[in-house]
């Protein structure tokens, strides 16, 4: 009896060896894996970093005003004139909303079987 218990507790131990063995490799992948992800984390952070930076940089009022007075005839714009503002007032706004209601459908549940309980 004494063997049979000897060979289980050795069995055990090396299935417990090789569940180890392999846990410790699925682990070692998982971290390569993670390690890998924040370099691509890190990488967009920094693209991301510059394409802001060159989206400040293109949209400088001064270049963009540089601009417009280059293209301005192309474009077809109109100068920037204080009287081509508005006031609050001159928008307008629906005096009231109506509804129509001539064709209605009445509902009622005065008729309507009563639910079993």
């Amino acid at each position: 009896m004494r063997s049979i218990f000897y060979i289980l507790s050795g069995l055990m131990v090396m299935g417990l060896a090789y569940w180890a063995y392999h846990e410790n490799y699925e682990t070692q992948a998982s971290l390569k894996d993670v390690r890998s992800l924040h370099r691509q984390i890190g990488a967009a952070h920094e693209r991301l970093n510059i394409l802001e930076a060159e989206w400040a940089y293109q949209n400088r009022p001064d270049r963009l005003r540089d601009l417009a007075e280059l293209n301005f005839d192309r474009l077809g714009l109109l100068p920037l004139m204080p009287d081509a503002f508005g006031r609050i007032e001159q928008v307008a706004y629906p005096t009231e909303i109506t509804f129509d209601i001539s064709n209605s459908v009445e509902i009622s549940s005065d008729n309507a079987p009563q639910a079993q309980q």
